[in-house]
């Protein structure tokens, strides 16, 4: 594991710190666990982004445009 090393206001800091003490956890956990939610975003946005191109270069509407109630018809 590496070590980061961020700075932040000083009151921040102690609030978060009481919060993840309250929440039977600490600080370093819960930007850990940011951290890799913050990350994994990215990925994810990435892999639907590129399912939405792979879509656009299979499907032709023959230049039709659709409202979009015509969308959300079942």
């Amino acid at each position: 594991m590496k070590n980061i090393t961020f700075s932040a206001d000083e009151r921040l800091i102690d609030g978060a710190r009481r919060r993840a003490q309250s929440e039977h956890t600490t600080l370093n956990d819960e930007f850990r666990r940011w951290l890799e939610a913050y990350a994994s975003n990215g990925a994810s946005a990435d892999r639907a982004m590129a399912t939405v191109q792979d879509l656009q270069s299979r499907i032709r509407t023959g230049g039709q445009r659709f409202t979009r109630d015509e969308l959300n018809e079942r």
